[in-house]
């Protein structure tokens, strides 16, 4: 396999992703790196972000909305609002526990795990419940 080429435009994508917690999109991505490099494409930001999944430097989050990306990668849970499809992130004491459980009942070998909780984040969650105050009076 032949050696990735370096280059400034995946660097910055990568470094704008190091930057933030709040799981960008695609889009928001592309805009904030128009504003180092004015003439990238957003095909050369979609191209960057699948490979830079595929190299494990990054995280692909699905959701029913935008696919979503995180740049830190260390060991932790995803909670997507089925609301607003905002991503948060759950982190844990022990992440490491799942694979250790799973490992018991599989005969293969468990390198990792991905997991995504749905449901309403704080604010949805406040929204619908002035909702149903409002309809109550």
């Amino acid at each position: 396999m032949t050696a990735l080429k370096y280059s400034r435009q995946r660097e910055s994508i990568k470094s704008f992703l190091l930057s933030r917690y709040d799981h960008p999109t695609a889009d928001t991505i592309y805009m904030n790196v128009r504003k180092e490099f004015p003439n990238i494409s957003l095909g050369t930001v979609y191209r960057n972000l699948a490979l830079l999944a595929d190299l494990g430097e990054i995280i692909k989050i699905t959701t029913d909305g935008a696919d979503r990306f995180d740049a830190h990668v260390d060991p932790h849970s995803h909670f997507i609002c089925r609301n607003c499809h905002e991503v948060l992130d759950i982190r844990m004491e022990d992440e490491d526990f799942i694979n250790k459980e799973a490992q018991k009942k599989f005969t293969g070998q468990i390198e990792g795990h991905t997991i995504q909780y749905f449901g309403l984040c704080r604010n949805c969650l406040s929204k619908e419940d002035g909702v149903s105050e409002q309809a109550q009076a």
